[in-house]
């Protein structure tokens, strides 16, 4: 069974103190990831947990009204794409300045959407302005609850109160075993070309899945001899009132198609080489958990004179890659039909290395060879020891080493020890957990 998809919009006038709330939401707790640039400039979005309930909080521009600015303009409809795209809105307000005309305007846009809507009272630092709160009464959208994003006075209460709409997570239940593959990449890179591939090619058609988002289609296909659920990202369905700010759109549905894949198909443009737009999403789906094959379209369109070839091509999209240079990559034309069951393929065998386990004593044979050769450094004169090694029994392979002196386990130990797991177990395509406990 798959889980629900929660994303969270911050939404307001300009300087009511919306990035600071997101900071608040997304940075403060153990348990949340790091936030990711968006794919579209200045807009943010991050993953964060509360009470063991997941969601996505995206950070939006400040919202102005007639104004003929290119740029406001653009942050307009990005706003209305993110109301229309969110499970719970946030509106945000400035308790210093207090309620104004645009509060309104903006307070009259809200209530046509039929979301749950929070007004957030933000600066309410001191007892006198907690009381200035009662003023945002007067939008009609029930009681303020009044927070200092800053200092994170009252965000606990809200988000208590924004949890609250989500249903309980429930573990995913693999029924039928089926891989959930999407096609994820920035516009205009070749994911309709791709899906509109697959559709032509395999007509058996077995099931049709009701996408939980507009523009996110789940099918089950039987293509290149395996059968998979493919999620779309590019838009099977016309959508409605959106017209304009393709990139911010993609990246509502990217977040969506993401959240409900176990293995993303990042797809690459040859003649642009890998963006940092690309990595943004790349990150993403990696934060998330998910496997990832890269897929290089248009491969057709590179000259054999004026080309790398594609090991050199490779190499340059790794680096940029960094620490996730364990992603495998394909080199693919969806216009000559070359090498797509290849990708199909390699996306089934990531799915697997996915759900990977290794026996216990088999990890601590090899691996204790390799930390004899190479032991952690010590720390102020002690001796490190690993003294165990074993698989965590969760969806992810996530790896814990028992030691005596855990906290003083370095990042790059950390790294050789996942480089030295991959070298001897595989898991090409899987991002990988290492974890160090007392014992």
């Amino acid at each position: 069974m798959k889980k629900s998809t929660n994303i969270v919009a911050i939404v307001g006038r300009p300087n009511v103190g919306k990035s600071t709330l997101f900071n608040r939401l997304v940075e403060r707790r153990d348990a949340i990831m790091d936030n990711e640039s968006g794919v579209t400039r200045d807009r943010h979005y991050g993953q964060a947990d509360w009470t063991g309930k997941n969601f996505t909080v995206i950070d939006t521009g400040g919202y102005v009204v007639g104004s003929e600015d290119t740029f406001e303009e653009a942050i307009r409809e990005q706003v209305q794409i993110a109301i229309e795209e969110a499970s719970v809105l946030l509106f945000v307000v400035d308790v210093e300045t207090g309620l104004t005309d645009l509060d309104q305007e903006f307070a009259s846009l809200l209530r046509r959407s039929k979301k749950p809507i929070y007004v957030v009272a933000n600066k309410a630092d001191t007892s006198e302005k907690v009381m200035h709160a009662v003023e945002f009464y007067g939008l009609g959208m029930g009681e303020p609850m009044a927070v200092a994003s800053a200092s994170g006075f009252g965000t606990g209460d809200l988000l208590d109160a924004v949890v609250s709409n989500f249903p309980e997570e429930e573990e995913e239940v693999e029924e039928d075993a089926i891989p959930r593959i999407s096609v994820i990449g920035r516009p205009n890179v070749g994911k309709s070309s791709l899906v509109n591939l697959l559709l032509q090619k395999e007509r058996s058609i077995v099931t049709e899945i009701a996408g939980t988002t507009r523009d996110a289609v789940d099918a089950t296909y039987k293509a290149y001899g395996k059968e998979f659920i493919l999620t779309d990202t590019a838009g099977l369905r016309r959508k409605t009132r959106v017209t304009e700010n393709i990139e911010f759109y993609s990246v509502m549905r990217t977040i969506k198609a993401i959240e409900r894949s176990d293995v993303c198909v990042a797809i690459l443009d040859a003649t642009r080489g890998i963006e940092s737009q690309d990595l943004s999403i790349i990150n993403l789906a990696l934060k998330n958990k998910k496997g990832v094959v890269i897929m290089v379209n248009k491969w057709d369109l590179i000259p054999e004179k004026l080309t790398n070839t594609p090991k050199e091509f490779a190499e340059k999209i790794r680096e940029r890659l960094g620490g996730a240079s364990y992603l495998p990559i394909v080199f693919t034309s969806v216009v000559e039909k070359q090498r797509i069951g290849k990708v199909i393929d390699k996306a089934i065998e990531v799915y697997e290395n996915r759900k990977m386990k290794v026996m216990t004593s088999t990890l601590n044979e090899v691996l204790q060879k390799e930390i004899d050769r190479r032991p952690p450094p010590a720390h102020r004169g002690h001796h490190i020891k690993i003294k165990y090694i074993t698989q965590l029994p969760i969806h992810t392979p996530v790896f814990a080493f028992f030691s005596n002196y855990p906290k003083h386990v370095k990042g790059p130990y950390k790294s050789f020890l996942e480089n030295k797991i991959r070298e001897h177990f595989g898991f090409e395509g899987v991002p990988m957990g290492i974890v160090f406990k007392e014992k």
